[in-house]
């Protein structure tokens, strides 16, 4: 009976407890400093996984929440991987974020424990399919971004090196992935296959390029290989993208959205045109296109938010911040949330309303932590507040 009894409990341990763990997430050491999870990872012969990330990046917290904790995530990063979740904000995450040019976040790293290298790399969000597929792929020599850049270093032009190594650089951020996907396609013919159609439109990011005038002059194609929506969506990016280039021409941006997506021309044209004289520093002509946008269009929390935020850091005159105050209050009433309650907080101190900036100071405080958002810069400005005359 005794043996029975035993037996039993052996097998509920060896199905419930590997369940519970899983339940519990992908295990992060969370005690051990750096150099002491480089040494941990060596002695067990495993790459270190690091969750570089912040405080208020929300998808962050998104895959925190919902893809470290699927059991079969969770699975094999606790089998295959010495695992760590670094703020780069704090502490020894300020050194590592230097150390491997962390820019955006989530930055999803896989890194060598004997030399510190990186292995393989991801910036953004992974549901749990693409998680997996990730780290099999930092599992793989032959997928990894270490070994595909040596590849490439040494020589390797293999036309199908080039198509899969241009979409390891894309995922991995690393800037290169345009320059690669040119030279995988000055080795093809037929531009208009759907494999090299389909990997064109991927690749597309510079409003300059090649590949975006034959998506300009092939349209209707990628219309049936995608949806028009998902093509003027890719074409008004690219141009979004372009109002960096200091050559950028506003005449031809509007020229192309005419002919491409002529129902939301103006309405598209006039956005960008707020943000290409923000990013010139041009801050008469930006106040003015902002003015005449919000005048039109005052449906998105987001973008009114957005206006009212960078009235408050580059505009003095205080009838143009009084209209920021309006836009403010709109985003508020559409999505009541920390960050517009922030921005409307900040205008009030700007503008020198003490009692109005304080009650929405503290609204805004109340709302980020309730949402479990970072407050504290916001905390800072209440303290600012407070001491006005």
């Amino acid at each position: 009976m005794t043996k029975k009894i035993f037996a039993s409990c052996l097998l509920v341990c060896l199905f419930v407890l590997p369940q519970i763990a899983s339940a519990q997430g992908i295990n992060f050491e969370h005690d051990l400093a750096w150099k002491d999870l480089l040494t941990k990872a060596a002695k067990e012969n495993k790459i270190v996984f690091m969750d570089a990330y912040t405080t208020w990046c929300g998808p962050c917290k998104k895959m925190a929440r919902e893809t470290f904790m699927q059991p079969d995530v969770a699975n094999l990063f606790n089998a295959k991987f010495v695992n760590a979740k670094i703020d780069m904000e704090k502490g020894e995450g300020i050194a590592l974020s230097q150390t491997y040019n962390v820019r955006a976040y989530p930055t999803l790293l896989f890194i060598n424990p004997t030399d510190g290298a990186i292995v393989h790399q991801a910036v953004g969000y992974h549901d749990g399919e693409q998680f997996l597929q990730l780290a099999n792929d930092a599992l793989d020599p032959s997928k990894q971004i270490g070994v595909l850049n040596m590849r490439y270093d040494r020589g390797d032009r293999n036309p199908e090196f080039l198509f899969g190594y241009a979409y390891a650089a894309r995922e991995a951020m690393t800037g290169t992935h345009g320059k690669i996907a040119d030279e995988y396609l000055k080795t093809q013919k037929d531009w208009a296959s759907e494999r090299n159609s389909k990997f064109l439109f991927d690749m597309a990011t510079d409003a300059n390029s090649p590949m975006f005038q034959y998506i300009l002059d092939n349209r209707e194609r990628f219309e049936t290989l995608y949806s028009k929506d998902m093509v003027n969506q890719k074409i008004e990016t690219l141009l979004y993208n372009k109002l960096d280039d200091p050559n950028a021409s506003l005449d031809e941006i509007q020229a192309v959205l005419k002919k491409t997506n002529p129902e939301n021309a103006e309405r598209t044209f006039n956005n960008y045109k707020m943000v290409y004289y923000r990013n010139r520093g041009d801050r008469a002509n930006y106040a003015k296109s902002a003015v005449s946008y919000f005048k039109a269009y005052s449906d998105s929390a987001e973008e009114l938010n957005e206006a009212a935020w960078t009235f408050y850091e580059v505009i003095e005159d205080k009838s143009m911040l009084k209209k920021a105050v309006k836009w403010a209050k709109k985003s508020i009433k559409l999505d009541n949330q920390y960050f517009n309650n922030d921005t409307l907080a900040a205008l009030y101190y700007k503008l020198g309303k003490k009692s109005k900036a304080l009650a929405a100071a503290e609204t805004a405080i109340a709302l980020g932590k309730t949402a479990g958002e970072p407050t504290q810069p916001t905390e800072e400005l209440l303290a600012k507040i407070k001491a006005m005359n």
